[in-house]
């Protein structure tokens, strides 16, 4: 018997495998015939095609075939196309948190105010403070999140990351904020009332404070006391703490809970754009719970929403919470369209906007919103 011979005789061989592997398949022939797996098998994921893709909008349009997070980016476009084709209008609410302005997307945020993208902004005092810091001529340079921070601190130059600010031009900010409240008429203000006033000061089209102001956009910072705000407004505080409270300038957050709920209860629908999460994504959101407690009626919550963050809803902490746990507390309408990504917001949020931007047909004849307020109370939003 030859060599050849004696391996064909033994057990084990590829051929031996692949007929046995055939004949496993054919005895599927049942299953395969069921009416029910056409229901799984039916959209194709889409290789991407960079020969066909000349723009943002391209590209994005084909996440939306593919898988994964890039799919999750191109649902969460289309749900933004939604938002502002809806024949009932709704109100949209952006909530902004993170190293925002550091990572290079002022001019992403303060479009989305100059478009009309967005209605109303609540944001961490951190993004509204480095945009006031921007707007008086000053900076974030590229950095290394490998230098050493000690030597950094010697320098006085802090370090977000990979993003370096001047602490000089910090402590200039901080006291400049102090100054400027020093000018204005001693009462209890909400943040809306004081970043409105802080966007007047500022000659910088490029700042969202600024087109916040012009175009009548109202801006909410709840924690506004835990950024570099807080901390002028501390300075102004220590000069100032001896007065009666009659004679200070004084931050009443309260009023801000009772601005929302006035947006809220006024808005036909409401939906929401979550870009991070943290304080801005829950107060957005107990919006609709605080309003219904005040109004002493049921509100459906928010239609439209989606959220990039690169926060994971295991830890069971807010930021990574999900959309649709929200729908059990009342805050998200139960039949909404929503998404999130699970993308870091440099990357994601100039895909999604941008995508918007450049079809210019979605948002050009949309009405904008005029705030009409009597002190703390909204007599109007249309």
């Amino acid at each position: 018997m030859t060599d050849t011979q004696d391996k064909e005789k033994k057990p084990g061989r590829k051929k031996d495998i692949w007929d046995k592997w055939v004949g496993d398949l054919r005895n599927h022939t049942d299953v395969a015939k069921m009416p029910e797996r056409k229901t799984y098998l039916t959209d194709v994921v889409e290789q991407v095609d960079l020969t066909k893709t000349n723009s943002v909008r391209d590209l994005v349009k084909s996440f939306s075939n593919m898988s994964v997070q890039a799919r999750n980016i191109g649902q969460c476009a289309e749900i933004f196309e939604n938002m502002l084709t809806d024949k009932d209008r709704p109100t949209i609410l952006l909530g902004l948190s993170g190293p925002l302005i550091a990572a290079g997307l002022r001019n992403v945020i303060k479009d989305m105010i100059r478009l009309n993208l967005v209605d109303a902004i609540v944001s961490t005092g951190a993004v509204l403070y480095q945009d006031f810091y921007q707007s008086m001529g000053f900076q974030h340079f590229k950095g290394d999140p490998n230098e050493d921070d000690l030597k950094l601190r010697n320098l006085l130059i802090d370090r977000i990351y990979d993003t370096y600010v001047d602490e000089v031009h910090f402590d200039h900010t901080d006291h400049k904020i102090a100054d400027w409240l020093e000018t204005l008429e001693p009462r209890d203000y909400s943040s809306r009332e004081l970043m409105n006033l802080l966007g007047a000061e500022i000659e910088d089209e490029n700042s969202i404070l600024y087109q916040a102001h012009r175009h009548n956009i109202p801006v909410f910072s709840p924690a506004l006391c835990d950024s570099s705000i807080g901390i002028g407004y501390t300075i102004y505080y220590a000069r100032n703490r001896d007065k009666p409270y009659t004679e200070r300038v004084t931050l009443d957050m309260i009023r801000d809970n009772n601005e929302i709920l006035q947006i809220i209860d006024k808005s036909k629908k409401t939906s929401a754009i979550y870009i991070g999460g943290g304080t801005p994504k829950n107060w957005i959101n107990d919006a609709v719970v605080m309003a219904s407690y005040v109004r002493n009626r049921e509100f459906d919550g928010h239609y439209y929403i989606f959220q990039v963050t690169t926060d994971v809803p295991h830890w069971g902490g807010l930021s990574g919470s999900t959309l649709k746990e929200a729908q059990s507390w009342g805050k998200v309408y139960k039949k909404a369209t929503k998404q999130m990504a699970f993308v870091e917001a440099s990357v994601a949020m100039p895909l999604i906007v941008g995508s918007v931007v450049q079809k210019p047909e979605l948002y050009q004849n949309r009405s904008r919103l005029n705030y009409k307020w009597t002190g703390n109370v909204l007599d109007s939003i249309y």
